[in-house]
């Protein structure tokens, strides 16, 4: 079956870094962009950064440009989110999905907390 398993969050320091990981199965990777979100308490889920399939195109919100990269590897069916420079404001539950209208997949999230 469909599965996004995402990896890689914690506690964080400001100014700091992290590296999420979500690994795909059970669906032609290669064939679906691939999304970033993040929900914070009390507020809607947010799109962070996109891929294309091939990776040869990147998007992001702007609160995070010059600061988070997304990547991809298509062999290892993995999406990658490099955070860096992290701010408090960055604290959220991060979740990866893979879309190719009409459908979309999501992970279970994973925790991202950005404090001193």
């Amino acid at each position: 079956q469909v599965q996004l398993v995402e990896s890689g969050g914690g506690l964080v320091q400001p100014g700091g870094s992290l590296r999420l990981s979500c690994a795909a199965s059970g669906f032609t990777f290669s064939s679906y962009v691939m999304n970033w979100y993040r929900q914070a308490p009390g507020r809607e889920r947010e799109l962070v950064a996109t891929i294309t399939t091939t990776g040869g195109s990147t998007n992001y919100v702007d609160s995070v440009k010059g600061r988070f990269t997304i990547s991809r590897n298509n062999d290892k069916m993995t999406v990658y989110l490099q955070m860096n420079s992290l701010k408090p404001e960055d604290t959220a539950v991060y979740y990866c999905n893979a879309a190719r209208l009409p459908w979309a997949y999501w992970g279970q999230g994973t925790q991202v907390t950005v404090s001193s």
